[in-house]
């Protein structure tokens, strides 16, 4: 088989993560996050909608991972997104960074908003 290293240029890739902390482009950060192709850092949670509106325009998808497990998203946060033209793909965490590094690679305009493990 033969294998190809996946190449992300300046974007920033979810490269690890563990109970409360998730390390991204080589820095740890701890709680929940917003990760962009372009930064990462604190994010206030499910209710900090305003963090994630302001993408609108710059991406397309966000990957909200909801921590361990999946659960569903509040309806409002889910609607907010929806009015500003950005689709929600809601999963967990774990799943939601595996797959915003694969789009990412593609160069996709993505972002993950994560809730920690």
């Amino acid at each position: 088989m033969r294998l190809t290293e996946i190449e992300y240029g300046t974007a920033q890739p979810v490269e690890s993560y563990g109970p409360g902390f998730f390390r991204i482009g080589g820095r740890i950060l701890q709680g929940a996050v917003i990760v962009t192709p372009w930064d990462a850092g604190p994010w206030g949670g499910l209710d900090d909608i305003a963090a994630l509106t302001g993408l609108a325009g710059e991406i397309d998808v966000l990957f909200l991972g909801m921590g361990p497990e999946i659960a569903h998203a509040p309806k409002a946060l889910r609607d907010a997104l929806e009015e500003q033209g950005i689709g929600v793909e809601v999963m967990a965490s774990p799943a939601a960074c595996r797959t915003y590094n694969v789009l990412l690679s593609e160069g996709r305009r993505v972002a993950l908003a994560l809730l920690p493990v």
